[in-house]
């Protein structure tokens, strides 16, 4: 039997959030809800057993890289060690693959699809971004429709979140200087490769 995991809710340039971890690794994330409670209901749906606690090691230090990405820095939340053990292989895969893309960038549905070896698959990486348990960590707010609308985003805030996020990134496609939104533009430039 697994230790029990611990959670705390902490805040953001863009609200409240909450993280739960176990065993020293971030197993759930939650990005601002309406208000605190609905935020840490949607961390306790997956973790019913979880403790709110003080956060330590691995918690504390994604806390602190999430705030940081969140007040515009380009920092690496792909070193931030996460459990996702409970997840289909081919979930795991997309994750892997989804932490490789850096802050500022995106990726489409289908580019992740291909990169898995599964070409055709789009839908079925929609569908894992929608159960993505560590949204942020692993960052599903960068995959875009092929058309470089937002598609969807089941995280709290939908879509808004998703282009707040992308925003404070300065996201953009590749060579190109802004990202549709659901008919509107995103006014941000593409970062400049180092």
């Amino acid at each position: 039997m697994s230790a029990a995991a611990s959670y705390t809710l902490f805040e953001t340039a863009i609200g409240r959030c909450g993280i739960a971890w176990r065993s020293g690794l971030v197993v759930s994330t939650a990005l601002p809800g309406a208000d605190e409670a609905v935020t840490a209901r949607h961390l306790l749906r997956r973790l019913p057993d979880a403790r709110e606690a003080e956060p330590e090691g691995a918690a504390a230090e994604a806390i602190d890289l999430v705030r940081r990405l969140l007040d515009g820095e380009a920092v690496d939340l792909s070193v931030i060690p996460v459990d996702l053990g409970a997840c289909p292989d081919f979930e795991r895969r997309i994750y892997a693959l989804l932490r490789d893309v850096p802050t500022g960038r995106t990726v489409t549905y289908g580019e992740l699809a291909v990169r898995a070896g599964s070409p055709g698959a789009a839908r079925a990486v929609g569908m894992a971004m929608g159960r993505n348990p560590v949204p942020i960590i692993v960052p599903c707010h960068r995959v875009l429709a092929s058309s470089g609308r937002s598609g969807g985003f089941s995280a709290p805030g939908g879509v808004t979140t998703k282009f707040r996020i992308l925003q404070i990134e300065q996201a953009g496609r590749s060579g190109e200087g802004s990202l549709l939104f659901d008919n509107l533009p995103l006014a941000v430039r593409n970062p400049s490769p180092s």
